[in-house]
C-alpha cells in the first residue's frame, strides 16, 4: 500500500468526524457507513475548523458559518459556488485507514 496510516476503522463512528495530523495537513476523516472519507480541516470560507462541525450524511458543515461540503469530494455544496477544500483518497485494508498525501 503507497498511503500513510492515520487509524484503524473500528477508531471513526460513523457521523463524528475525526481529526487527524500528517505530515503538518491537520485532516478530517469522515465515516459514512462502511466508507472513509477524507479532506482539509479548515474551511475554505474563513478556516473553521470543520472537524467541529456536523456530518450529515455526506455533508460537513462548518461550525462557524455553515459552509457544507461534501466529504467525498472536498466540493463546497452551500452556499451555492464557495470554494472546495482539498480531499485525499483513502484507502482501507485490514481495518486500518490509509490516506495518499501526494
Amino acid at each position: 500500500m503507497s498511503g500513510t496510516a492515520v487509524a484503524r476503522l473500528d477508531e471513526l463512528t460513523a457521523g463524528v468526524p475525526r481529526l487527524v495530523e500528517v505530515g503538518g495537513a491537520r485532516i478530517v476523516l469522515a465515516r459514512v457507513g462502511d466508507a472513509v472519507y477524507a479532506c482539509a480541516d479548515a474551511c475554505a470560507h474563513q478556516g473553521g475548523p470543520l472537524s467541529q462541525g456536523k456530518l450529515s450524511r455526506t455533508r460537513l458543515a462548518c461550525p462557524w458559518h455553515g459552509w457544507q461540503y461534501d466529504v467525498r469530494t472536498g466540493q463546497c455544496v452551500f452556499p451555492g459556488r464557495g470554494a472546495s477544500v482539498r480531499s485525499y483518497p483513502v484507502e482501507i485494508a485490514d481495518g486500518e485507514i490509509r490516506l495518499v498525501l501526494s
